[in-house]
């Protein structure tokens, strides 16, 4: 049974009455095929989808990225990858069932990859704690990056997170601190890696793992530092506010490709990656090839420096330095903040600062 999202309900009607022609025995009256009511109804479809898919708003793209039958991580990686060995533990502490980590072959290569996985069905995904990885996942993916490090294997992440898991447990494990070594360990790398945001790439349990060469980003995927509902309910109190909060957090593949925050999009069938899982698969062994290729020709160092440059690049064309050869440092070049404090308006400042607090503080309390 196919699942629909709450836009979809003219797809709906339609696919329903593709069905009920191709089975007219079913109907009373009918005895045959009518194959032109199909083939005009199936391009009716086509351009409904077209129609809907082409102007999707920022919150309806969250849903496409969160729908059920939507790819995961475990089905990619059956399908695009060979001589896959799973890998298990950290070492330390334990297993977590919510990221798969292994060696395999992509055109004959050795790969690492990593794949967050929500699971397909309920009883999965409470296996794959839907998807938020907890410290000792972290700390699994850290130990197999620095061995494929180690052996000069390129990296390949799949990253589908609303966020790292925020249990009590996970908590007193140490979760920030697996985060930020996941960060650290994923810069310090001198392999190529490339991250593929497959659906949501949510929090710090995304950016953990897609800190990487390429950031690429399905079509009708997100990445956010947090997801719409929360934004609206820390912003407004208000979860129901989550179209303005998506709409302004600019987490749709198109806005962050123009931020500059990611680097690729990978295009979707129409009407999603779910409706055409071949097609997908091609379009994602492309890219993968291609980004793979790209990066055979450069040294370890080269590497590195690169991953280094693209994320001291991101925010600085808006009152930062923009030259790739003045990266090493962080100073604000001759804007406006510059000029105001050169002219000794500190007492200015400060003033409005202690206004902002002050209407902040009698609008929330």
């Amino acid at each position: 049974m196919k699942n629909y999202l709450n836009f979809e309900i003219d797809i709906k009607n339609l696919e329903n009455e593709i069905e009920k022609l191709k089975d007219p025995y079913n109907q009373d009256g009918l005895t045959e095929v009518d194959t032109k009511k199909i083939s005009s109804t199936q391009t009716e479809l086509d351009e409904k989808l077209k129609d809907i898919y082409s102007n999707l708003d920022p919150w309806q793209t969250t849903m496409v990225a969160r729908h059920e039958d939507r790819p995961k991580s475990k089905f990619f990686i059956d399908n695009l990858f060979e001589d896959f060995i799973s890998l298990s533990g950290d070492r330390f502490y334990g297993e977590d069932e919510s990221v798969i980590t292994g060696f395999a072959k992509f055109n004959g290569n050795s790969v690492l990859v990593i794949g967050q996985e929500k699971g397909e069905n309920l009883e999965s995904r409470i296996e794959r704690n839907f998807g938020m990885m907890r410290p000792e996942g972290y700390r699994k993916t850290i130990r197999l990056m620095n061995l494929a490090n180690k052996f000069n294997i390129p990296i390949i992440s799949f990253i589908d997170t609303p966020g790292a898991y925020p249990g009590v447990g996970a908590e007193e494990r140490g979760q920030a601190e697996a985060i930020a070594k996941s960060i650290e360990c994923c810069m310090e790398l001198k392999v190529p890696t490339l991250a593929i945001i497959i659906g949501e790439g949510g929090s710090g349990g995304a950016i953990a793992l897609a800190s990487s060469n390429k950031v690429i980003m399905l079509e009708n995927a997100i990445y956010s530092v947090i997801s719409p509902e929360g934004c609206a309910t820390i912003l407004w109190r208000d979860p129901k506010k989550m179209l303005d909060a998506a709409k302004a957090m600019k987490l749709s593949a198109k806005d962050l490709l123009k931020l500059e925050v990611i680097d690729e999009i990978i295009p979707e069938p129409l009407g999603g990656a779910h409706r055409n899982r071949d097609l997908m698969l091609q379009n994602l062994r492309n890219s993968i090839f291609k980004n793979l290729e790209y990066f055979k020709d450069l040294s370890a160092d080269e590497i590195m420096n690169e991953r280094k440059n693209k994320f001291l690049k991101i925010g600085r064309n808006k009152g930062f330095t923009s030259s790739s050869e003045d990266l090493k440092t962080l100073t604000i070049k001759d804007n406006n903040i510059v000029k105001i404090l050169k002219l000794k308006r500190l007492p200015i400042i400060f003033s409005l600062i202690g206004i902002i607090s002050l209407s902040l503080i009698i609008y929330l309390f």
